[in-house]
């Protein structure tokens, strides 16, 4: 159970920050000793920070329900196509690179390098339209691989499309819920079926569900931090902790 907490404060601080969460997963993993398979822990822990994107931007979901913003809930689908087709052609050689974890410190890297480059980017205020919903879902599709950071990826994205940086946070994280739903779904019917071992006999259910909880309270408080950090301008400094916490997991894992 400790483990678990462990991992799930790493899931809620590293999802909505820059730095990676399946990285610092697989990362931490290694340093515990942990040998559960890596996607199926992943996928309960970001079920947890699905929760907190949920209670974070309520009042825009209610508003997309309730005036049936479609066109919004488009751009949505738009931007999960790339990922959905990445992951469909190469889910082996992605599921692989989770017991990778020198791999991982050279894609942290990768990250840190981008984040920074964002400083030198001009800032825009143009909404999310079809074209940059496509392009941050590219950059979510980089983010299927432990190390590239999806927030980082999708919202560096937005930054080159010149989108709004508030607007941008909003969408990056309402975009990410069909995967993680779709994830989630996945695995329960693989456990469903017996194909592989179940996440309950890994670890326990209950195990998962507190590791999912603290997930959620922890990703609530890393979210509106991420946030502050866009509107102040200084999304950028997370680019060198990514940058040392790669070389130190090459170096010494």
């Amino acid at each position: 159970m400790f483990e678990v907490i462990v991992l799930s404060v790493l899931q809620g601080v590293a999802e909505f920050l820059p730095i990676s969460s399946s990285g610092h997963l697989v990362i931490g993993q290694h340093l515990l000793g942990v040998n559960e398979p890596g996607m199926r822990l992943d996928l309960c822990l970001h079920f947890g920070t699905l929760l907190s994107i949920v209670v974070f931007y309520r009042r825009v979901i209610g508003r997309i329900l309730v005036n049936c913003e479609w066109a919004y809930v488009l751009k949505i689908v738009v931007s999960a196509l790339p990922a959905v087709a990445v992951y469909a052609g190469f889910k082996g050689f992605i599921d692989g690179m989770f017991d990778n974890a020198r791999m991982v410190g050279a894609l942290l890297m990768f990250t840190g390098a981008v984040l920074i480059g964002t400083r030198f980017m001009p800032r825009g205020a143009r909404e999310v339209g079809f074209g940059r919903a496509l392009l941050m879902g590219l950059g979510q599709a980089l983010a299927l691989l432990p190390g590239v950071s999806r927030s980082g990826m999708t919202l560096a994205s937005a930054r080159a499309g010149r989108v709004d940086p508030e607007k941008s946070a909003e969408f990056s994280f309402l975009m990410s819920a069909p995967l993680i739903l779709g994830g989630m779904f996945l695995e329960l019917v693989k456990a469903w079926r017996g194909g592989g071992e179940p996440a309950a006999e890994a670890l326990g259910w209950g195990a998962l569900a507190v590791g999912a909880a603290v997930a959620a309270v922890v990703g609530y408080f890393s979210l509106a931090l991420l946030v502050k950090a866009l509107k102040g301008k200084w999304f950028w400094i997370f680019g060198p902790y990514c940058l040392a916490a790669g070389l130190l997991t090459i170096l010494f894992i």
